[in-house]
């Protein structure tokens, strides 16, 4: 898939409220968010994002608290890989209900409402588990990562 279908996926403008969600769903939390989208995932979806979320170092957050939502375009597949601090905290049904959040969407291809929706979530359970101090520091960037 050229990269151009990858940068395609979504619309500045779409990005731009993608991070916006980041922004607002890690303000009241330590917790860390990103979005990494690419054509293919060469095998499973959620192996492909667990090799990422440590390609990004997303596990050096403090907390070990960092959730990454990982997009495979072409393969039409997407993943949620949650660090073990958070894994460990959220409700047994928590990961398949956010899942469920990015299918119903996705299938409507209502790719950034899908993202949007599925960030916040995450985000309400990491305000309940790692709420915000005046310690804390944005450990991760915000900025969408593609492939």
């Amino acid at each position: 898939m050229p990269s151009s279908q990858v940068e395609g996926f979504l619309t500045k403008e779409e990005e731009q409220q993608i991070i916006r969600a980041i922004l607002e769903a890690e303000k009241h939390s330590s917790g860390e968010i990103r979005v990494h989208i690419e054509a293919h995932c060469g095998g499973e979806a959620f192996d492909r994002a667990r090799e990422l979320f440590y390609a990004l170092k997303m596990d050096n957050t403090r907390n070990r608290n960092a959730v990454l939502f990982y997009v495979a375009v072409e393969d039409h597949c997407f993943a949620i890989y949650g660090d073990q601090g958070i894994d460990k905290v959220v409700p047994g049904d928590f990961w398949n209900e956010t899942k469920n959040i990015l299918e119903s969407n996705f299938k409507k291809r209502a790719f950034k409402q899908g993202l949007v929706e599925a960030i916040l979530k995450a985000g309400q359970e990491l305000k309940a588990h790692f709420p915000w101090n005046p310690r804390d520091a944005n450990e991760l960037g915000n900025e969408i990562s593609k492939g």
